[in-house]
């Protein structure tokens, strides 16, 4: 998207259509809105990006159908020039046609046509070049069937459209719809304004509509259109001293019969041009992020580096993109309605005014016809920067132009850096909100985005902080390692041949995320549509699972106008974070995940897991929503943004920590209830606070030992690359899946001995891992400056003092449990109770499950045993035995 430059923000408004409220459609839902529908067609006009065009930036929408359009916009128009006083030269006229069609002629190309050209939407930027407004009007309410008034002006009409007459869908005397405009109309329309520019004057003003009409029409007699129109408006000498080369243009364009009328297209290779066209240079759509062609390429420093610096008084906001300023816009205050209310464009009326008929005491009857601010008014109201630019003025200008190095850090720090400083260490959502912070964060975004891959790294290393809202669908493409060109990869998949699963799709959409007015519009439905039969057409060995439209809705929301960009996060998210959970029979997958995440809660919250196991309430009954969807079957898209923005930073094992912690919330109650209120209570999941459950996720994941959830069927090893929640060197920074297999590495086991322990195993090189930090007194101690470990040798006294691991303890076994397993004496008697709290390593000979179940029961936490026992360490020449006594 463009930057803001000289333009400004301006917001019009207009109604849709209102629909029966007692009608449902095939499916047996209600009518889709007219104003939703208008919506989810809007988006596509944000990516239409060309110089002659005026730039969409966003759409709301409002009570009783109300929508508000914000777009780029200029104070002049054509209007300036339709007086007798401010007629152009016949050069001008040439270069206004020349311009008007470039624009016409680039919407063309992308299946639009304008049909609402006027004086008031062709606006003149400071340089007096043209920018087409309102040219998605036409698009955004299909044709004018979604709004009750016409789209176009009576004047400027082409004959074929005033032809077919005015329509709407729910008039019975109308059995068929009017053939969509094409691109000739727009021509006609053009002609009329360029009339209107050299004849200095309006046409067609003082006198009835339908006498327009009428004389529009009665054109098609005539050979001579712009001699007929001269003479009917007295300016028959002024348009006969035109040039030759107008003249012919206006014949061109004044065509009657659309079949001979030439299109945009044509017109632009007109010889009428010639002069003209060499200072032009044609339009390049700037390359995406994601494509095989240089994004750099058009890139050229200037003769004189000097050139590149900015003023003391430049303008730094207008330097930014449209749709970034009009972010901020909102975030420091901005109200579309309140600024269309100020402007009367907005009237509030008592309700009674808005009957058809009311009658007075004394009998008399006030009626009103149709309530004319549901028509069209065309005034667009120009958005106020003052309050943004206020409140950024303290805003340093280096701060426009971040350093990406480490150099960054030995900078001064302004005041204004030091109060973003301390605006990290507040809540989300209250960074969320401030102005200043958010510019910050979305021009560093800006910056390495345009550099990535290259800065992936750093990328990641910002994420950890947050990430800015307006840039989220990028940032996830940057975490998930998206490289490469998507698009031709998208349109390779066969995307239209019926399948078996189309039904299923067919389905779901409407059940998917239905209140967000993006994902419920027709347009949101065909592209969830084409996304999901994308992935199962690319994915044959996979199968659509219920639950997977609701992983496509995150991707789809924040990429809604980049199909191939949300199919491409997805098919990286599924693979890391779900892999083989959409197998034809997946129930070994799901069966072995849900175990591992029993042995975390018992892992992490003993107590609970006591309890829920004793009620029998197992995750089978209320998690598998949970993984399958990765929690988007279970929060709204605002909760699922910030949960997955920690979440695509960390590893496979990530989700298991989040489930954790959304259990510890719930925790009292839990502990309180039966099974029938927990059932009743997952049936309709309370209030779930999200920043919350981020923190504590982090933090059991970062007490998570890498091995202690590990999965036979999780994701293959990958070749390079380290996808950890910290990018750093640190313990648990990557997934213990991509870690390279070794004799000290865990050993899978059976489902059934799987579940047979309550406590998750951890490998020996974890446990070396973990002993060798803690022995260093590195970064991996608690509080108190506790090793966070404590190895607890359950083997007899004889052994242990043959060879053990350095600090660990001795408390044997079979002076704890009896021959049956019973318990004759309890662990924390001998001492373990000092040590709760700590992870507890249980090592054996025969990695008796027994001994850390009994701690379980005790309620210890952060209970685990060692995989392949005593045996996998002796190769290692790691064990040590007591110093002799003296």
């Amino acid at each position: 998207m463009r930057s803001l430059k000289d333009a400004q923000l301006g917001a019009f408004t207009f109604f849709a259509s209102a629909l029966p409220h007692d009608v449902c459609g095939s499916n047996g839902l209600p009518l889709t809105p007219n104003s939703i529908k208008i919506l989810g067609r809007f988006q596509i006009l944000k990516t239409i990006t060309h110089p002659r065009l005026c730039q969409y930036v966003d759409i709301s929408r409002g009570k009783h159908e109300r929508l508000i359009v914000v777009a780029e916009h200029y104070e002049n128009s054509l209007s300036i020039f339709q007086k007798p006083e401010n007629t152009p030269s016949a050069e001008k006229v040439l270069q206004i046609a020349y311009e008007v069609l470039e624009g016409l002629e680039f919407m063309n190309k992308h299946g639009l046509v304008h049909r609402a050209l006027s004086p008031n939407n062709v606006l003149m930027d400071c340089k007096g070049n043209v920018k087409l407004a309102k040219f998605g009007l036409y698009h955004m309410t299909d044709h004018g069937a979604d709004v009750d008034f016409p789209i176009g002006y009576p004047s400027y009409l082409a004959p074929e459209v005033i032809a077919q007459g005015s329509f709407h869908p729910s008039d019975p005397s109308r059995d068929e719809a009017p053939l969509p405009s094409g691109p000739k109309s727009d021509v006609w329309s053009l002609g009329i304004l360029l009339f209107e520019l050299c004849a200095g004057r309006r046409l067609l003003q003082n006198i009835d509509i339908s006498e327009r009409l009428k004389f529009i029409l009665t054109l098609g007699c005539m050979d001579d259109i712009v001699t007929v129109l001269a003479e009917e408006h007295g300016c028959l000498d002024t348009i006969k001293e035109l040039p030759d080369s107008v003249l012919e243009l206006l014949r061109k364009c004044l065509t009657f019969l659309p079949s001979k009328r030439a299109t945009p297209a044509e017109l632009l290779r007109d010889p009428v041009f010639n002069g003209i066209s060499c200072h032009y240079t044609p339009f390049q759509k700037p390359v995406s992020l994601f494509s095989s062609s240089l994004r750099c390429a058009h890139l050229v420093l200037p003769d004189d580096i000097s050139d590149l610096c900015k003023d003391d008084d430049e303008d730094y906001l207008s330097e930014r993109a449209i749709d970034e300023v009009y972010y901020l816009w909102c975030l420091a205050g901005g109200d579309l309605e309140k600024e269309l209310t100020n402007q009367e464009i907005i009237q509030s009326k008592p309700p009674i005014s808005t009957l058809p008929n009311f009658v007075l005491e004394d009998g008399e009857t006030f009626g009103q016809g149709r309530d004319r601010s549901f028509l069209l008014d065309d005034t667009t109201v120009t958005l106020s920067l003052c309050q943004l630019r206020n409140r950024l003025k303290d805003v340093a200008r280096e701060a426009y132009y971040p350093l990406l190095e480490d150099e960054q850090s030995s900078l001064p720090q302004s005041n204004s850096s030091n109060e973003l400083s301390a605006a990290v260490t507040l809540p989300l959502i209250i960074r969320e909100r401030d102005t200043e912070y958010q510019l910050i964060r979305i021009i560093l975004f800006d910056r390495l985005l345009k550099a990535y891959p290259y800065k992936k790294t750093l990328v990641w290393k910002e994420a950890r902080v947050d990430i800015p809202p307006l840039v989220r669908g990028l940032a996830w493409a940057g975490l998930l390692g998206i490289e490469g060109d998507i698009q031709a990869k998208y349109e390779g998949i066969d995307k239209d041949t019926p399948i078996p699963t189309d039904r299923q799709i067919e389905v779901d959409i409407p059940r998917c995320h239905q209140y967000d007015e993006l994902l419920s519009s027709p347009q949101g439905h065909i592209k969830f549509r084409r996304v999901l039969k994308a992935w199962v057409v690319s994915h044959p060995d996979l199968v659509y699972w219920q639950g997977l439209d609701s992983l496509c809705a995150p991707f789809l929301y924040l990429n809604f106008n980049n199909e191939a960009l949300a199919y491409a996060c997805m098919s990286a998210f599924i693979p890391k974070y779900l892999y083989n959970f959409f197998l034809k029979d997946n129930s070994h997958v799901i069966q072995e995940y849900l175990t591992v995440f029993s042995q975390m809660i018992a892992f992490h919250d003993p107590e609970l897991s006591n309890h829920l196991n004793e009620i029998g309430f197992i995750p089978d009954l209320y998690a598998i929503p949970w993984f399958l969807t990765m929690f988007t079957h279970v929060f709204p898209l605002h909760k699922i943004f910030h949960l997955w923005d920690t979440l695509l930073l960390g590893n496979s094992s990530f989700p298991f920590c989040i489930g954790v912690a959304i259990l510890q919330q719930l925790r009292d109650r839990l502990l309180a209830n039966g099974f029938n209120e927990c059932i009743l209570l997952f049936s309709d999941l309370p209030e779930i606070d999200i920043e919350r459950c981020v923190r504590e996720s982090i933090s059991l994941f970062c007490w998570t030992p890498k091995s202690a959830t590990y999965r036979q069927h999780a994701q293959p090893p990958k070749v390079a690359g380290d996808n950890g929640f910290v990018k750093t060197s640190t313990y648990y920074s990557s997934d213990y899946q991509d870690m390279p297999k070794t004799d000290l590495s865990r050993e899978p086991l059976s489902l059934g001995d799987l579940k047979a322990e309550v406590s998750p195993r951890i490998s020996a090189e974890d446990l070396i891992d973990l002993c060798e930090l803690s022995l260093s007194g590195s970064s991996k101690r608690n509080k108190t400056g506790k090793p966070k470990i404590v190895a607890v040798d359950i083997r007899t006294a004889e052994d242990f003092n043959r060879g053990h691991i350095s600090g660990s303890i001795n408390i044997p076994f079979n002076t704890t449990f009896g021959p049956e397993n019973e318990v004759v004496q309890c662990p924390a008697a001998g001492g373990l109770q000092s040590y709760r709290g700590r992870v507890i390593v249980v090592i054996s000979h025969n990695m008796k499950s027994a001994f850390a179940a009994h701690l379980v029961k005790m309620s210890f936490p952060r209970v685990c045993i060692l995989d392949g026992g005593i045996n996998k360490l002796k190769p290692t020449g790691l064990l040590t035995v007591p110093s002799p006594q003296i």
